[in-house]
């Protein structure tokens, strides 16, 4: 399954579910900005916990608000609390949280995923964004990082409280689950061993009352490793975005805690999206063709990789596609850096001017 996209790492490594009150981000708070943890439920009953970034010094009393989450695995003190924080800077109140089963949040077994409760869980953002009274609650957006950038269309499909979402350097994780990298397993035989060797972990975690860790990014890193591989260690594995709260960092995922994502296909819907939608990409992210063909699966009602075919988008005229000269998957996570580990300069490749001008335009 391609949840487990990279070579086990076994390790005892769990997350801490009390919060954490001192700044442990992977990068430095901004003075421009104030931070808080919060705290809300979904409609699973299951607290999500979250950071809140504001706009210091401002006049407005009433903000465009941001739920920000991703990537898929990852904790709020990496990709997502960035982007949430030089939102803020740009003067939107903004969110970033834990989903589900991930980092601070609650919900058990630990590390796992569910088409239908992680798009809730972006949804329960946007409940508690609505009853801030510092927000605006006709202004709210989404920004959804690599697998989470799929799960922000989902959510954009189905509420229209949503004006407007950002998907970056997404993945659609349904797809990817259920046909393996650029489809290469995307026939019934490969699909029935996935589903065979999701059985046996079930049975073997019936019959121990244990369930097992796989995935999580290979360390050591093999000579031989892919370039993709090579990009995820980069970040997840050294200063420049390790977090001990993090699968990706560490341990990975629960076996067979995504299973569902292999039988599920999210983005059926998005040709419906009214609301404005960006598509941000890597020119050089082996993950690209996830953004472009949702993309025009969204707009076009068709593409690659989508067997079904509808109708074109009744508002084209608002969708984007914003593909980023010379960026990685990775380089979207945080600007990328000149040098491997983030020792180098910053190739600042996120436009976040232009990120809050989508943002702007669109909340009119």
């Amino acid at each position: 399954m391609a949840v487990m996209l990279l070579t086990a790492c076994h390790k005892d490594n769990t997350d801490n579910m009390q919060k954490a009150e001192e700044w442990d981000k992977v990068f430095p708070l901004s003075e421009n900005v104030s931070h808080q943890k919060v705290t809300f439920r979904n409609q699973y009953g299951i607290e999500l916990v979250g950071d809140l970034y504001m706009p210091k010094n401002d006049t407005v009393s009433q903000h465009i608000a941001l739920a920000v989450c991703g990537p898929f695995g990852a904790s709020k003190e990496q990709s997502s609390g960035l982007y949430a924080m030089k939102m803020a800077e740009r003067g939107f109140v903004t969110l970033a949280f834990d989903p589900s089963f991930t980092g601070e949040s609650a919900g058990e077994p630990r590390r796992t995923a569910s088409p239908d409760i992680n798009t809730e869980d972006f949804m329960a953002a946007v409940d508690f964004l609505t009853l801030r009274n510092d927000v605006d609650a006709e202004k709210i957006g989404i920004i959804g990082i690599c697998g989470w950038g799929g799960i922000a269309l989902n959510a954009a499909a189905i509420d229209p409280r949503i004006k407007a979402t950002v998907a970056s350097t997404m993945y659609d994780m349904t797809r990817v689950n259920g046909n393996g990298y650029f489809d290469a397993d995307d026939n019934e035989e490969a699909r029935f061993a996935a589903r065979k060797a999701m059985a046996e972990e079930r049975t073997k975690a019936a019959k121990s009352g244990h369930t097992t860790q796989g995935g999580g990014v290979v360390d050591p890193l093999p000579e031989d490793a892919p370039l993709f591989v090579k990009d995820y260690y980069d970040y997840y594995k050294t200063a420049r975005g390790y977090h001990a709260r993090s699968g990706n960092s560490n341990d990975g995922w629960h076996t067979f805690g995504c299973q569902a994502f292999a039988n599920t296909r999210f983005l059926y819907y998005i040709n419906e999206i009214r609301s404005a939608v960006l598509i941000m990409h890597g020119e050089k992210a082996h993950s690209r063709y996830f953004g472009e063909c949702a993309y025009k699966y969204m707009t076009e009602g068709k593409a690659e990789g989508y067997e079904t075919v509808r109708k074109p988008n009744p508002v084209p005229e608002n969708k984007e596609l914003l593909i980023i000269p010379g960026a990685s998957h990775t380089d979207l996570y945080d600007g990328g850096f000149t040098e491997p580990e983030g020792k180098g300069v910053s190739k600042n490749l996120i436009p976040w001017d232009r990120l809050a001008d989508f943002f702007c335009k669109n909340m009119q």
